[in-house]
C-alpha cells in the first residue's frame, strides 16, 4: 500500500476467536492458539500462504471457551478487529500450540458466517476508513473541542511518567505524529483497563462515542497516577522526619504538648511494646539487664539499618523462650509401667531405668535431668522408647537428627556478629517446645562429623554434662541457660564412634536385639495390627499365624531389630489387599500356585491353624461370607519368593574341621563360618578368606596353644605325631571370601576348629561363640 491511501482490508475473512484479550486498532497483542479451529487456521493460512492478504485475519474478542473442540461454532462478537500476523511461534510442550502476535489495522462488522470448519470465515464490513499515513493537523470540524480536550488529557498523562525510559519518550512523539482519530484506541491499549472496558471502546463505531468513552479512562488514570506520586512524597517525608527528628527528641526537654505527642507516638511503637514485653517476662535478672541493654539501643537505632532487624530477632527470641514456664510431671508408677509395657515389648534394662528416675523424682522433686545414651543395632525400637518415655513423663517431646552434622554453630549457635545468625539447635527445640523440661532426644550421636567448623561433639559435652548443663550458653543468646530440668536421651549402633569425653558424661544402656521369641510377639502386638490399619485391612480379611511369623523371621529376615519384618508383613498385606479390591478375598487361604494345583489334589496346611477349607474348587462352595484369608507357609512362598535364609548351620557342621562363631558389627549379629583342612606337606599355616592381621594372629595364636596342648588333649596328626604341624599343612578358612572380615574375638572359634579337625569329633551344631583367647588358654570377656 502506497503513502497516502486508505487502507483496505478482504471482503472474505478468516476469523481467529480469542477468550484472553481485547485487540483495538493499532495496538499489539500476544494470543496463544490451542484450539482446534485456531490451529488449523494458523497451519492453512499464515504457515502455507505466501501473499500479505493471507497473513490479515479477523480477530473476534470475547468468544466462550474458546479452547473448546466443540462442533457448533459460539455465538460470535458482531464486531472485530482486522489484524496483521506479524510473528508465529509454535511448540509442542505442555501440547501443541502457536503463540501469534498480531497487529490491529481497522474495526469490521461480520455480516454472514460463510463457512464454520475447519476454521470460520466471514464476510466482512469494514468501519474504519482510516488513510495510512494522513497529516498531524487532519481533524473533523465537528469532533474539534473533543479531539483538544481529549489530546490535552493525553499530554498530562505521558508527562506524568518518566521521561527518562525511552519507551515513554517514544510515546510523546506519537502524540503529535499520529492522528487525533488513532488516539482512543492505542491509548486504551496502554493504560489500566478492564477487557470489559476494551470491548466497550471496540463497539463505539463513531468517533464521538469513542473520544466520549476514552476520556474518563484518562481521567481515572491521571488520578490514581496523582495518588501514587502523592503516597511516595509522603512516605520520603515521613523516613526523613523519622532520621532528622529522632535524635533531637532524644535531647530536648519540651513541656506540655511536644512531651504528650512523644508519649503517644512511643505507645504506639512496637519497640516500646518489645520493652514492655522484655519488663514482664519470666527470664531471669542478668538475661532481663542485656535486654534492656538492646532495646535502648534499638531505640537509638534507624530503622533502615541491617543491625535493627537483627536486634529485633534476639529481642523477639529471648521473650519467647521457656525460661521458667514447665510441665508437670506425671509421677504415677504403676500407670508408667502399664504405659510402656503396652508400648514396648522387652526391653526390660529400659523400662527399669526410666521406672526408677520417676520413682527418685517422685522421692526428691528437684532432681537434675538423666544423661541416657541408648546403644543398639538400628530397628530395635531406641527413639520409639524416647517418645514413649515423653508420654509416660507427661512431657513435651522434641527430637534433634545429629547424622552427619558437622558444624559446632549447629549446637552451640551463631555469634551475631555474622549475617544471618541463628541459635543451635538446642535452644531452637527449646522455643519450639515452648517449656524447658522436654525429654530431647539427640538421635544418632555417633554419627556426628567434623570439620573446619569445628567439633560438635565437643560443643556437645557442656549440653550432656549434668555439672555444666545448668548455665549452657549459646553464643546467639550469649546468657546462661538452665538446661538442667531437660531429659536428654542419646541413641547410638555403636560407642565407638562416640569420642571418650562425650562417652564418660552419658549413662550408656546397652539395647539388643531381639530373640526370635519376641520378634513374633512384636509382630502380633504391634506390626501386624499397624500394617492392618495402613492398609485398609481388618482381621476378618487377613490373619498371620504365629508359624508363618516365625517363617518370615527365620528365613526372610536375619536382623537384630524389625523394620524388615515390618516391610516383609507389608508387602503381605499388598498382596492380600489386591485379593480384597479384585474381590476373589471369598476362601480360607490365598491359592497355590499352578504349579502346585497341578500335582493336584486337596489343599493341605500342616503348618497352620485353622485348617483350610477345601481345594481350588471351594469357592463355588456355600462359604461363610467373611473367610478371612490365611498366610501359610506355602502363600508366603507365592508372595515373598523364595526364602532368602535356610538353615544350613546342621548340614555345614556334619564333618570334622568346621565351627561357628558369631560376629559383632553396629548393625547386629552375624553367623560366621571357620573351616580346616589338613594334608601332607612341610609344617604351613595358609589362611585364606580375606582376613586382617588381628585375625592372623588369632590364627597364629590358637595353633600355637594346640600344639603346646596337644599331648594333654590326645591330638594328633594324620602320622600320629603330638606336634600338629610335623609333615603337616594346615589350610583354615573363612567363607564369604570377598568380605573383609578382621575383629578381636576369633580366637576361641579358630582354637575350636581346628580342635575338631585333629581329634575327628564333630563341633555341636546349635552352639556358636566368640571371643579372643590368651597363650595361656584364657577366654578373655567381650
Amino acid at each position: 500500500m502506497s503513502s497516502g491511501s486508505p487502507i483496505q482490508i478482504p471482503s472474505r475473512l478468516p476469523l481467529l476467536l480469542t477468550h484472553e484479550g481485547v485487540l483495538l486498532p493499532g495496538s499489539t497483542m500476544r494470543t496463544s492458539v490451542d484450539s482446534a479451529r485456531n490451529l488449523q487456521l494458523v497451519r492453512s493460512r499464515l504457515l502455507k500462504g505466501t501473499s500479505l492478504q493471507s497473513t490479515i485475519l479477523g480477530v473476534i474478542p470475547n468468544t466462550p471457551d474458546p479452547a473448546s473442540d466443540a462442533q457448533d461454532l459460539p455465538p460470535l462478537h458482531r464486531i472485530g478487529t482486522a489484524a496483521l500476523a506479524v510473528q508465529v511461534v509454535g511448540s509442542n510442550w505442555p501440547k501443541p500450540h502457536y503463540t501469534l502476535l498480531v497487529t490491529g489495522l481497522c474495526r469490521f462488522q461480520i455480516v454472514q458466517v460463510l463457512k464454520e470448519k475447519p476454521y470460520p470465515v466471514a464476510q466482512v464490513e469494514q468501519l474504519d476508513r482510516l488513510e495510512e499515513f494522513p497529516s498531524a493537523l487532519q481533524t473533523r470540524e465537528e469532533l474539534g473541542e473533543l479531539s483538544e480536550q481529549f489530546y490535552k488529557y493525553a499530554v498530562q498523562l505521558v508527562e506524568m511518567l518518566d521521561m527518562s525510559v525511552p519507551a515513554v519518550a517514544k510515546l510523546r512523539r506519537l502524540l503529535d505524529s499520529l492522528p487525533r482519530e488513532a488516539l482512543p484506541d492505542i491509548l486504551t491499549s496502554i493504560i489500566r483497563t478492564s477487557n470489559k472496558e476494551k470491548l466497550q471502546i471496540l463497539d463505539a463505531v463513531s468517533l464521538e462515542d469513542r473520544f466520549k468513552a476514552t476520556i474518563p479512562l484518562l481521567v481515572r488514570q491521571i488520578e490514581g497516577l496523582k495518588l501514587l506520586q502523592k503516597t511516595r512524597k509522603h512516605k520520603q517525608d515521613d523516613e526523613k522526619r523519622v532520621i532528622a527528628i529522632r535524635p533531637m527528641r532524644r535531647v530536648t526537654h519540651v513541656p506540655g504538648a511536644l512531651e504528650e505527642e512523644e508519649e503517644e507516638e512511643e505507645d504506639s511503637d512496637d519497640v516500646v511494646l518489645l520493652e514492655r514485653k522484655v519488663r514482664t517476662s519470666s527470664m531471669p535478672e542478668p538475661a532481663r539487664r542485656v535486654c534492656l541493654k538492646e532495646v535502648k539501643r534499638l531505640k537509638k537505632m534507624p530503622q533502615s539499618m541491617p543491625e535493627y532487624a537483627l536486634t529485633r530477632n534476639y529481642l523477639e527470641l529471648m521473650v519467647e523462650l521457656p525460661w521458667n514456664k514447665s510441665t508437670t510431671d506425671r509421677l504415677d508408677i504403676r500407670a508408667a509401667r502399664v504405659l510402656l509395657d503396652n508400648d514396648h515389648y522387652a526391653m526390660e534394662k529400659l523400662k527399669k531405668r526410666v521406672l526408677e528416675y520417676l520413682a527418685v523424682r517422685q522421692l526428691k522433686n528437684n532432681l537434675k535431668g538423666p544423661i541416657l545414651c541408648f546403644v543398639g543395632p538400628p530397628g530395635v525400637g531406641k527413639t520409639s522408647v524416647g517418645r514413649s518415655v515423653a508420654k509416660t513423663l507427661g512431657r513435651e517431646f522434641h527430637r534433634i537428627a545429629l547424622g552427619g552434622v558437622c558444624d559446632q554453630s549447629d549446637i552451640r549457635g551463631h555469634r551475631r556478629t555474622y549475617v544471618g545468625s541463628m541459635p543451635g539447635r538446642i535452644i531452637n527445640g527449646l522455643k519450639t517446645v515452648g517449656v524447658n523440661n522436654p525429654v530431647f532426644l539427640l538421635d544418632e550421636v555417633d554419627k556426628l562429623g567434623k570439620s573446619l567448623q569445628g567439633d560438635p561433639a565437643a560443643a556437645l559435652l557442656e549440653v550432656l554434662d549434668p555439672e555444666q548443663n545448668h548455665n549452657f550458653t549459646d553464643h546467639y543468646l550469649n546468657v546462661a541457660f538452665d538446661l538442667s530440668q531437660v531429659l536428654f536421651i542419646a541413641t547410638a549402633n555403636t560407642t565407638a564412634t562416640i569420642p571418650a569425653a562425650l562417652l564418660d558424661r552419658m549413662e550408656v544402656i546397652q539395647v539388643p536385639g531381639y530373640t526370635q521369641e519376641e520378634k513374633i510377639e512384636i509382630a502380633h502386638r504391634h506390626l501386624i495390627p499397624k500394617q492392618l490399619d495402613q492398609h485398609g485391612l481388618t482381621p476378618q480379611q487377613l490373619q498371620i499365624p504365629p508359624a508363618t511369623t516365625l517363617g518370615i523371621i527365620t528365613r526372610y529376615t536375619r536382623e537384630a531389630g524389625v523394620r524388615s519384618l515390618d516391610r516383609k508383613l507389608g508387602a503381605i498385606c499388598r498382596a492380600v489387599a489386591v485379593k480384597v479390591a479384585e474381590g476373589q478375598h471369598r476362601g480360607a487361604k490365598l491359592e497355590r500356585t499352578d504349579a502346585l494345583e497341578a500335582e493336584g489334589g486337596r489343599e493341605r496346611s500342616e503348618d497352620v491353624e485353622p485348617q483350610p477349607i477345601g481345594d481350588s474348587g471351594a469357592a463355588g462352595l456355600a462359604l461363610p461370607p467373611e473367610m478371612p484369608i490365611l498366610i501359610d507357609l506355602h502363600a508366603l512362598k507365592d508372595i515373598l519368593g523364595p526364602p532368602m535364609y535356610e538353615m544350613e548351620v546342621s548340614e555345614r557342621l556334619s564333618q570334622p574341621g568346621v565351627a561357628i562363631g558369631l560376629a559383632w558389627t553396629p548393625l547386629g549379629g552375624e553367623l560366621m563360618f571357620v573351616e580346616a583342612s589338613r594334608m601332607d606337606g612341610e609344617g604351613q599355616l595358609t589362611l585364606t578368606g580375606q582376613l586382617g592381621d588381628v585375625m592372623k594372629e588369632s590364627a597364629h595364636l590358637a595353633i600355637s596353644w594346640l600344639r603346646s596342648n596337644a599331648k594333654k588333649y590326645h591330638l594328633t596328626n594324620a602320622s600320629g605325631s603330638f606336634d600338629l604341624l610335623d609333615n603337616t599343612d594346615i589350610h583354615l578358612h573363612f567363607p564369604a571370601g570377598a568380605v573383609t572380615k578382621d575383629g578381636p574375638s576369633a580366637g576361641v572359634t579358630i582354637v575350636t576348629c581346628l580342635a575338631s579337625l585333629f581329634s575327628g569329633r564333630l563341633v555341636r551344631s546349635d552352639v556358636a561363640m566368640t571371643g579372643e583367647i590368651t597363650l595361656r588358654g584364657l577366654v578373655l570377656p567381650l
